[in-house]
């Protein structure tokens, strides 16, 4: 699979622990950076990980910063990410299987090196469910004008 990573300085040594994670699994990976514990800033590095997904750069994305919220606020902006806050195995899954997550945002400082690696592998080897999820993800897409209009008068809710 091909993947994007990025972080900023607070995810620099993650991300460095995750790329050899991936790579050793026969993933292919595009390190947009940073490359040092240097200061830089996360919403760019969430941005470009955000559009090297949406432009078919990569299947999916993967995103560190110190907490990994500001970086999943910063991809979650491109039009076409559906970006997520990953804290563990199960929050991986579930944005994957419900949510049909394509960029998965960690937080170094809160986040343990193997609850991350397991964690990307989970989200890795998820698939989306589509079926009612399907319509929730519409609904989020129609949000900012990227999907359809649903008309939620006539949903289900199930």
């Amino acid at each position: 699979m091909q993947l994007v990573i990025g972080s900023d300085h607070a995810g620099f040594h993650l991300k460095a622990d995750i790329v050899a994670h991936v790579v050793a699994q026969g993933h292919e990976v595009v390190d947009i950076g940073t490359d040092s514990t240097e200061s830089v800033d996360y919403p760019d590095f969430g941005a470009q990980v955000g559009h090297a997904v949406v432009d078919g750069r990569a299947e999916l994305g993967i995103a560190i910063c110190g907490s990994g919220i500001g970086i999943c606020m910063a991809a979650g902006k491109v039009h076409g990410v559906r970006a997520a806050t990953i804290h563990d195995v199960t929050s991986a899954r579930m944005s994957r299987r419900h949510n049909d997550a394509n960029v998965m945002c960690l937080g170094e400082r809160f986040t343990g090196v193997q609850v991350a690696l397991d964690a990307v592998d989970a989200f890795l080897s998820t698939e989306f469910e589509g079926g009612r999820h399907q319509r929730r993800v519409d609904k989020i897409s129609a949000i900012d004008g990227r999907g359809p209009a649903v008309d939620p008068s006539t949903q289900g809710a199930h």
